[in-house]
């Protein structure tokens, strides 16, 4: 009979690790515990399979409370939930005002807005540059009265509006200040972002209009003149999304955030603000991947290195919050199986969830194709109702605090992403270390080994390099009629109802105040003319010797497949290979789904005979109904040595052009050359190099 209490605890002893592990090495038998259990992370950190009190030195049980972090708040998201942010770059602005209301009405708090590439520039359609630029990547917005279209569905007293304006922060600004304005809103009570970084738009561009110490001195006067103002906006934005785009690890994320940080306050104290007034000022934007546990670590680690950054400059306990807003990274979303996009979200928004983000947005799964689908954002938007509602994240505060290992992984995190902060520092700050190139070759260093990883499928991509669907049919983008929007935005321009006057002072950016700007914005200027206003030109443009160009994880299998989709077109069917099973069918399984897989993740179509007996003779008579260019010989070792010196020449005769054997072949190779195989296909193999070679030997142009 049981005891009316049971205390488990007292039933069992507890284990030592010491005990644990000799069992473990015992079911390993001999093979090296540190080889089979221990996972390396591309930070250099080895994750090893259990973790106790004893891993975690330095938390003494408190989670996280006294260094901030668990949240930027005691008690976190508790009780409110995180703020569901959406991001919007429709190119029409009424299409744009449409996904806002879309949204709005279906529960996403917060916007943000993404201008297109002309007004990023700080140029207009009337431009002949700005023409070509004018509704790409972006909302065609270049005045107030665009804003305000843009905005039509959103009630600006209680719905934060976040800006991307690239370098033209400053005429972005200007015209959201003008919005407010018209709309009748106190200027103290407003809420949003304009997001001024020029340092991201230097990363992601590779170049900026102006010089980089104007771009940081116009973010010094902006934030200036808005914690004045606009008490209630955040002004300046550290965004690390083009870095982690671009393959950068946890710590390089991590370390590139905060050298930025101390750069914009090092521009805020040149124009006269305390550390207390320009710390809050400070939006943390980070992207995430799929790797869910060192995203947890990676967002507790920020929050963790800010604090101790402002606390280093003599901020106050209240200034070291972080505000962090938390995106999924375009590096692992795929253009290929759209649908397991929404996994990766939801993956993603669950990482920043449990990790306390203040604010959080879930990408569309069909976004990578070009506008999202309604579909898509109203997947999207659910996502956070689904862990918020069903899940309940927001009914605990820091549910990763006290984990030995997510504890010990923010440890490792913070120590490794310090000594990149002050190597940087070191160099000089974070604009130096880019025009000089150090940190895009820091940036290429690291993701080398990734790349070779996933070139030989040891990362697998789902729905791409591993189990792809040969008979997608891919989504097509919704056509955008950039002349048409080209041709409305320049009509829009030209039907002002008066021509904007611009002050005497204009090119002079030293006698410019922002209330000048704001009074040219309503009377009609567009984001050229106030950047006219500012006086542009006055600087050389700054040049980086080389982008950071973006790496999706999917990217090389995805242009291969789009290849072959393109030869299918012209020929009627894709590129074929055939599987030519030998021995018995349990022996040869294996090999031929690793085949098929891999050629169909180079957009070939697979031709296999399941129901062969695995002989030569049912071989021959499969091929010859059905032949292919490429064959691959699947089967057991002894089996295949035994059958391709008679295989080899019988398939060549009857038009094989390749002949692959699946395996790899060691100290067979030359014998197994001698008797015609051409190639050798296997796990570690280059899969991107060898599906493009024989891709384009089928005369496929990639």
């Amino acid at each position: 009979m049981l005891p009316r209490t049971l205390d488990l605890q007292d039933a069992f002893t507890a284990p030592e690790p010491d005990q644990w592990r000799a069992l473990v090495e015992a079911d390993l038998k001999g093979a090296p515990f540190e080889r089979r259990l221990v996972t390396h992370t591309y930070e250099g950190i080895h994750v090893r399979p259990l973790y106790t009190r004893a891993d975690w030195d330095r938390g003494g049980g408190s989670s996280g409370v006294g260094s901030l972090t668990r949240a930027a708040r005691p008690l976190g998201n508790v009780g409110r939930g995180w703020d569901t942010r959406q991001e919007y770059s429709d190119a029409a602005p009424d299409a744009a005002a449409e996904s806002i209301r879309d949204d709005l009405d279906g529960g996403v708090r917060s916007v943000v807005l993404r201008f297109d590439a002309c007004a990023r520039s700080g140029l207009d359609p009337r431009n002949p540059t700005g023409a070509n630029l004018a509704g790409r990547d972006g909302i065609a917005a270049y005045t107030s009265d665009d804003l305000d279209r843009v905005l039509e569905h959103c009630d600006l007293g209680a719905t934060p509006v976040f800006l991307e304006c690239g370098s033209a922060f400053v005429e972005g600004a200007a015209l959201l200040g003008d919005v407010w304005r018209r709309r009748g809103l106190q200027d103290r009570g407003v809420r949003g972002g304009f997001q001024a970084d020029p340092l991201a738009v230097l990363a992601r561009d590779g170049s900026l209009p102006y010089s980089t110490a104007e771009g940081l001195d116009r973010l010094g006067r902006l934030c200036a003149w808005s914690v004045e103002r606009y008490p209630l906006v955040q002004s300046l934005r550290v965004g690390t999304a083009a870095y982690h785009h671009a393959g950068a690890t946890a710590t390089q994320d991590l370390a590139f955030s905060m050298a930025t940080a101390v750069e914009y306050l090092r521009a805020t104290e040149r124009h006269g603000l305390a550390i207390d007034a320009a710390a809050p000022q400070l939006l943390f934007s980070y992207a995430v991947g799929c790797h869910m546990f060192l995203a947890i670590a990676k967002l507790r680690a920020a929050r963790r290195l800010w604090a101790r950054v402002v606390e280093a400059c003599g901020g106050s306990e209240d200034s070291r919050r972080m505000s962090m807003y938390v995106r999924p990274s375009k590096r692992v979303l795929t253009t290929r199986d759209q649908w397991i996009n929404m996994l990766r979200s939801t993956a993603c928004v669950l990482a920043a969830g449990i990790a306390g983000a203040d604010a959080i947005a879930c990408t569309p799964f069909d976004s990578p194709g070009g506008d999202a689908s309604p579909l898509a954002r109203r997947l999207a938007r659910n996502t956070h109702h689904l862990l918020l509602g069903e899940c309940h994240l927001a009914r605990v505060c820091d549910p990763a605090g006290g984990s030995w290992y997510i504890e010990s992984l923010t440890d490792e995190l913070c120590d490794k992403a310090w000594v990149i902060f002050q190597a940087i520092e070191r160099r000089g700050g974070m604009s130096r270390s880019l025009e000089d190139g150090w940190i895009q070759a820091q940036i290429d260093s690291a993701v080398q080994p990734r790349l070779r990883n996933l070139a030989t499928r040891k990362d697998v991509i789902v729905g791409v390099s591993e189990f792809p669907d040969p008979g997608e049919h891919r989504r097509q983008a919704r056509p955008v009629d950039r002349a048409a929007i080209t041709s409305d935005a320049c009509r829009r321009l030209a039907s002002r109802p008066r021509t904007p006057r611009l002050p005497s002072s204009a090119g002079d950016a030293g006698q410019v105040d922002f209330a000048t700007l704001l009074n040219a914005a309503a009377e009609g200027a567009s984001v050229a003319e106030l950047s006219i206003l500012l006086g542009s030109s006055r600087t050389e443009p700054t040049q980086l010797p080389s982008a950071i160009h973006v790496h999706p994880f999917a990217e090389p299998f995805e242009h291969l497949r789009d290849a072959a989709d393109e030869f299918a077109e012209h020929h009627g069917h894709r590129p074929r290979v055939f599987l030519a099973g030998i021995g018995p069918l349990a022996a040869r399984l294996a090999r031929i789904n690793f085949c098929r897989d891999l050629f169909e993740a180079g957009g070939f179509e697979v031709i296999d005979s399941p129901d062969s007996d695995g002989t030569i003779d049912a071989v021959r008579t499969e091929f010859e109904k059905r032949p292919a260019p490429i064959v691959v010989i699947c089967g057991p070792d002894d089996a295949c040595d035994a059958a391709v010196p008679n295989l080899g020449p019988m398939l060549r005769s009857a038009g094989a052009r390749r002949i692959i054997l699946a395996g790899n072949p060691g100290a067979r190779e030359p014998s197994l050359r001698k008797a015609g195989v051409d190639l050798f296909v296997y796990i570690k193999c280059d899969m991107v190099s060898l599906l493009g070679s024989l891709l384009a030997e089928e005369g496929v142009h990639l």
